[in-house]
């Protein structure tokens, strides 16, 4: 990837909707330069799509975990699939190591955030988690 798409992505991982004249002032470059830019990056899949950050209020009231899980080897990706159809479920990322999946995950009440610990426990193919529940973000990038 070349330098300026690199400082284009940062500057849009900062502000996805920054107008692409103000984008193209920091970066230096045309307009119409910047927006074909974003749309190859978006073709090639460089960037996948955009999203939608919360204020800290809004995420303030949702309890959040981080979720260790080892796995039987030939069920992994069973494991994976039936994690993906839980929502509260916001990421899951293979690791190496004594686990072999990271997820974290989400609800809005400590009975909620049990419950769903214990669904990921019992999910075929788990044989071991270990969970610590998130005190603070300190940064998001």
């Amino acid at each position: 990837m070349r330098e300026g798409d690199r400082r284009l992505i940062a500057l849009l991982r900062a502000n996805a909707r920054e107008p692409t004249a103000s984008l193209a002032r920091k970066l230096g470059l045309a307009r119409s330069t910047v927006q074909e830019r974003i749309a190859r990056l978006e073709r090639e899949g460089s960037i996948k799509g955009y999203t939608v950050r919360l204020a800290d209020d809004a995420d303030a009231a949702k309890l959040r975990a981080v979720v260790m899980i080892e796995t039987d080897p030939k069920r992994a990706d069973r494991v994976a699939l039936e994690l993906r159809k839980m929502p509260e479920v916001r990421s899951l990322f293979a690791v190496a190591g004594t686990f072999d999946l990271v997820a974290t995950v989400e609800a809005e009440t400590p009975p909620r955030i049990d419950a769903l610990l214990d669904r990921i426990g019992r999910a075929n193919g788990v044989a071991r988690t270990v969970s610590s529940i998130v005190l603070s973000e300190k940064f998001s990038r």
